[in-house]
């Protein structure tokens, strides 16, 4: 019997019951039986209808041999999946689509239906790391369920994860675990509530110590999930400190797209373009933290990186401010070059003194670190500067690592730049 002639059958018997008891109510021990017997049929009628939607619709799948659901799968489904070669694997139930596309890293896939309403596709291998991606049903760009949904791209996307071999300090392990914390504070730049997120090392709630703090800026379309969600920072920490490869640090990550009253914005990439974010930094989240936690309260024992846009933000806010900060990682900026309307940068003009009271300029800072992807529109640019720099005599680290603008050349910068920190 089809399923459907299945369902209506148990239906029909359940309704039959129903309407006997409602005629007969007089007559309990006659009626009693027969509901029993009806019931006793409709349950094992529904026993083989289930056994049978589950033997042609819920059968275990073969993957292929190497493939794995990523851990950005929602409830480790078994799509997306990522293939021995890094290629990845979709499929979307749509039956009503007439066109669905996977959008990957601004690569768009088109996607094959199949019977039955399911859509299918392969991408081209990927590098290792957290990259974006989104549906494209009919046009409309959307989230897909089966993944977890971070914020980025100015929009809340979904995401897959890529492994590296080797990388197991992204990863969690069995070493003591601090804490991530989101907590709230006052602005008095643009007079609201705002988020901060707090990474304090393990042990931190049982000492009477002070520790020294990194401020982490997110990019651009990002905001201060960014570095805790997609960048892993508290696994990277605690990895390190457990290794005694870096200092217990407390990690604070800020959202740094700020309007100030006045209408000003923190990004951009100029002097006068973070002026607002700088207020909020100075003025706001720093005396809240170090009112709210155990802190070193001096410039040695601060450190101010980022990628990107914070990576900027932590260029122009860390390095001209000295006396808040002894200790700057920019990460990825595209300041110096390879975007669009960065060009011709002045560095005497953006950093004064920096090319020409180098000495001053190298005490003034214990740790100065740049990095970048190899395969970055920024690379050249940013190993042309750092040329410059070490040119006059400042004293600058620079590395870079295999990929893009992404976020596994992020982790490996914070893991570098944590290990240099505070020593």
């Amino acid at each position: 019997m089809p399923k459907r002639g299945l369902f209506r059958y148990i239906v029909y018997i359940c309704r039959n019951e129903v309407i006997d008891w409602n005629l007969n109510r007089n007559d309990i021990q006659t009626n009693k039986m027969m509901r029993t017997k009806k019931m006793m049929l409709a349950i094992t009628i529904t026993a083989i209808f289930c056994t049978n939607v589950s033997a042609q619709g819920f059968s275990r799948e073969t993957f292929p041999e190497g493939s794995y659901s990523p851990v950005t799968n929602v409830n480790h489904g078994s799509y997306p999946r990522v293939l021995s070669d890094n290629s990845v694997m979709f499929r979307v139930n749509a039956p009503q689509a007439q066109i669905v596309q996977i959008d990957l890293c601004g690569t768009k896939y088109d996607m094959t239906k199949m019977d039955g309403g399911a859509w299918t596709v392969t991408t081209q291998p990927q590098v290792p790391g957290f990259h974006y991606y989104s549906l494209v049903i009919d046009g409309v760009s959307v989230a897909d369920p089966a993944s977890q949904t971070f914020y980025g791209c100015s929009r809340w996307s979904s995401a897959i994860e890529i492994t590296e071999k080797g990388m197991d300090d992204f990863e969690v392990k069995d070493v003591p675990h601090g804490e991530v914390r989101t907590v709230y504070y006052h602005s008095n730049v643009d007079e609201s509530w705002r988020p901060l997120m707090v990474y304090t090392p393990a042990g931190y709630n049982e000492s009477d110590i002070d520790y020294p703090v990194v401020y982490i800026q997110h990019g651009g379309g990002e905001d201060h999930r960014g570095w805790m969600d997609q960048g892993r920072t508290a696994q990277i920490m605690d990895n390190l400190i457990a290794a005694g490869k870096a200092k217990p640090m407390i990690v604070v990550s800020a959202n740094s797209n700020v309007r100030s009253r006045n209408g000003g914005h923190g990004g951009g990439y100029s002097w006068q373009s973070m002026q607002s974010f700088r207020r909020e930094l100075l003025e706001n989240v720093i005396p809240f933290v170090e009112k709210t936690y155990r802190v070193i309260k001096d410039r040695m024992s601060r450190a101010m990186c980022g990628l990107s846009m914070g990576g900027g933000q932590s260029f122009y806010i860390g390095l001209r401010d000295p006396e808040v900060f002894a200790n700057v990682g920019v990460f990825s900026t595209g300041m110096f070059g390879g975007i669009q309307g960065a060009s011709n940068f002045d560095l005497e003009k953006e950093v004064p003194g920096i090319l020409t009271q180098t000495q001053q300029f190298n005490k003034q800072f214990d740790v100065f670190f740049v990095s970048c992807g190899e395969q970055d529109p920024r690379i050249e640019y940013t190993r042309a500067i750092v040329k410059q720099m070490r040119d006059s005599g400042v004293a600058v680290r620079f590395n870079s690592y295999p990929g893009d603008h992404e976020w596994q050349v992020w982790r490996k910068s914070l893991y570098e730049f944590a290990q240099h920190l505070f020593k």
